[in-house]
């Protein structure tokens, strides 16, 4: 018999049987060099059938598929072959969905392109496939600059990597006294040497009055052994990481003229004050006002979030966030929010789910700088920090973040900064809070000193 003190079953709507919702749907396996096609089974006999992947193979998939009546294609987020696939069928005027191979399993048995693209058709036949997200054309455009801009500056940093492991297998410790050898005082050393200078106190002379290290300490650290076939490999990852920075700036320049596709908003208003410090996105551009005009709303007035995550959220986003139903639906995207997976009425994990989306890192990298800000928002991350410990501290200041940036696209309101007295107020009446309850459960009475 059931338990009297249960509360009573909870009535659940049936759940219908599978039925055809997009009658005209049809589901594309796409590999590197062909491309399998399924489309709804009718009149025609071929309802599969197999296109090259050239251009031409490409406009011969969009006549088959107009020529059986689809209007609606789904397809697998397969590397980057579905890119050319995407932009031809969407200009085509089909409503295509790009989904996640997570979610178009197949079933257990034999693995074909062939059999793939039926089940595909079938499980969007039927409505059971999400579109992921992907931004307007005009955002994708300055998207693939600003990621080709990340790979270059990933570049350069390996050729200064490269550099200072040269220097310190002749025990030269450049690096080691000066933070950035790809700064003033770095540089200048680093083409004194390889004009011939070997001295260690000549060559501190040529340090900059801003470097926090003195003359002394930057003799004594390069002080080495000076090797030919090293010296040789300095000299090409230098000329490397130079290259490198003429391809950057060339890259600012083509985002900095890509930028005028995305509209600016109509309630932007004047641009924010001087930038500070977090602000200097190193670009041939002022990234903080370019995102200000977009968004209509300064993101680097929060703490932690700098011009370059701006740029990121830019890019990568859009200024239209109206695919996100809430911010919950928007830090699912971003990977941010707990996955719960609950059997057995309990829940067995709440891992965040692994991702490689891009302001998913971005707002990471904002939330671990946050720290060892002196801001409300820092001492949050520190009291977090200490409560769960470091990487979990990380990933809900960045849910955070993600829920603030949110809130001011969609709402276009400016960010309110707290301070830590604020913070310290509102933590001194919930532990107030919390001991008067307690209290009243356990029949006692607190009386403030």
């Amino acid at each position: 018999m059931p338990d009297s003190t249960s509360p009573p079953p909870r009535k659940l709507t049936p759940e219908p049987e599978f039925s055809i919702v997009r009658p005209h749907a049809a589901g594309l396996d796409i590999g590197a060099e062909e491309i399998w096609a399924a489309s709804p089974p009718g009149g025609r006999p071929d309802t599969v059938a197999k296109f090259e992947s050239f251009t031409a193979g490409l406009h011969s998939l969009k006549t088959w598929l107009k020529d059986r009546g689809v209007t609606t294609v789904a397809m697998e987020s397969t590397g980057v072959y579905w890119i050319p696939v995407y932009d031809v069928l969407e200009r085509a005027g089909f409503e295509v969905f790009l989904v996640n191979a997570h979610h178009v399993k197949s079933v257990t048995g034999r693995k074909t392109d062939l059999l793939d693209c039926q089940w595909i058709q079938k499980l969007h036949s039927c409505g059971l496939l999400k579109s992921s997200f992907r931004p307007d054309e005009k955002t994708v455009a300055v998207r693939s600059l600003f990621r080709h801009r990340a790979d270059l500056v990933r570049e350069a940093a390996s050729s200064v990597q490269r550099m200072q492991k040269a220097f310190t297998q002749m025990n030269v410790q450049l690096h080691h006294a000066v933070a950035d050898i790809t700064g003033k005082t770095g540089m200048a050393i680093i083409e004194a040497i390889l004009s011939g200078e070997r001295r260690p106190v000549e060559l501190a002379k040529l340090r900059d009055r801003r470097c926090k290290s003195d003359e002394a300490t930057i003799a004594k650290a390069l002080t080495g052994t000076w090797r030919d076939e090293h010296l040789f490999t300095i000299r090409q990852h230098l000329a490397t990481w130079k290259h490198y920075q003429t391809l950057i700036a060339s890259t600012d320049a083509a985002i900095a003229a890509a930028l005028p596709q995305i509209p600016n908003d109509p309630n932007s208003g004047e641009p924010p004050a001087g930038p500070g410090k977090r602000d200097q996105s190193n670009m041939g551009f002022d990234a903080r006002t370019v995102c200000h005009q977009k968004f209509g709303v300064d993101l680097t007035a929060i703490e932690g979030v700098g011009a370059t995550t701006a740029m990121t959220i830019l890019t990568e986003v859009g200024t239209d966030f109206s695919r996100f139903k809430n911010s919950g639906a928007f830090c699912a995207w971003l990977g941010l929010a707990p996955n719960k997976r609950i059997t057995g009425g309990k829940v067995i994990s709440s891992k965040t789910k692994r991702t490689r989306n891009r302001v998913n890192q971005a707002l990471r990298q904002a939330a671990s700088a946050l720290r060892k800000s002196k801001s409300a928002l820092g001492s949050l991350a520190r009291g977090l920090e200490r409560r769960l410990g470091s990487s979990k501290a990380v990933v809900a200041m960045a849910h955070r973040l993600a829920r603030y940036v949110y809130a001011m696209v969609t709402h276009g309101e400016a960010y309110l900064a707290k301070s830590i007295e604020d913070l310290e107020r509102r933590r001194k009446e919930q532990q107030t809070s919390l001991l008067l309850r307690l209290a009243a459960e356990l029949n006692y009475t607190i009386a403030p000193q």
